[in-house]
């Protein structure tokens, strides 16, 4: 155990003996990452943020429950009970014909059509706020609230919330999509980049087979290699991105102040760095994995 333990030690500090040497390139390589990897991270973190700014918008969605003009004032009593006691209901507001009527009247002008009625028209309404907002859920509770007795229409304007999920779901499936193809390009970048050490140090690789050593002892380095290129990637995405963030939330600070309001951009930095760190690392562990293994074979092939 100690003796494999050793292999790895020596394995990661050769490789990084070898980058210490060509830091120039090194760093240039993980900025490449670096910046591959920001470009999704940054999109994702814009897509949240405007989530989060929906759930809070959303508050003030409601379903407007206009009732029979005949029925009984009992009935619409228990009709707010059933309500209240509804559990995707957050709060209920009650307003009756006669002060609706009244408010509608004080808003007219003496010349307008509507001022001429003698008789109210309007019926007994609940606005009601719910706790899920989301437009299935909306539409759900509209259904079931327009087949309650008493109901004459369930109004809910949950259009703009449909669209602005579906924005959304746009948003993330771009993410994805954006996601997918940078990763693929990272990972030919590791590859290419393992390839080429691989045939800078041929000759040593020969000479090394030809003294025993095992393709899992050659492959060893070159792992470690595209672990650390992943890794360091991760990290100057990270840094990148913590830049981008502070320097949005400087610019729109003043912005938002004007509209009364103290909206930023921020994310949960711990899983974020969690996922760019370790998506990195694993794309580069593969690239290597599968450039190593070509060019082994190759090598193999050509002995």
């Amino acid at each position: 155990m100690k003796h494999r333990l050793n292999q790895h030690v020596q394995a990661i500090r050769l490789v990084l003996a070898r980058m210490r040497r060509s830091l120039s390139s090194t760093l240039m390589i993980c900025s490449v990452i670096g910046v591959a990897l920001c470009l999704p991270a940054m999109l994702y973190v814009a897509v949240d943020n405007v989530s989060r700014a929906t759930e809070l918008l959303q508050g003030d969605a409601q379903i407007s429950l206009f009732l029979k003009q005949d029925i009984a004032k009992s009935a619409a009593t228990a009709l707010g009970e059933q309500l209240r006691r509804h559990p995707s209901v957050s709060e209920v507001r009650f307003v009756d014909r006669d002060t609706a009527w009244r408010e509608f009247r004080s808003g007219l002008a003496t010349d307008h059509p509507a001022s001429s009625l003698e008789q109210n028209p309007l019926p007994d309404a609940y606005f009601v706020k719910l706790k899920q907002t989301d437009p299935e859920s909306v539409s759900s509770l509209q259904k079931e609230m327009q087949a309650w007795d008493g109901v004459e229409l369930a109004q809910a304007d949950a259009s703009w919330i449909k669209r602005l999920y579906a924005l959304l779901q746009l948003g993330k499936q771009a993410v994805l999509a954006l996601a997918i193809l940078l990763a693929f390009a990272l990972t030919v970048i590791i590859a290419n980049t393992i390839r080429l050490q691989i045939m800078t140090q041929r000759e040593e690789i020969e000479v090394s087979k030809l003294i025993g050593a095992t393709d899992q002892f050659i492959r060893r380095p070159f792992l470690y290699a595209g672990m650390l290129y992943g890794g360091g990637g991760g990290l100057a995405a990270l840094l990148l991105l913590y830049a981008g963030i502070v320097s949005f939330n400087r610019s729109v600070a003043e912005l938002a102040l004007l509209y009364g309001s103290d909206f930023h951009l921020h994310t949960q930095w711990a899983n974020l760095s969690l996922v760019l760190v370790g998506t990195a690392v694993i794309i580069g562990w593969l690239a290597s994995y599968f450039a190593v293994g070509r060019s082994l074979a190759k090598l193999q092939q050509a002995g």
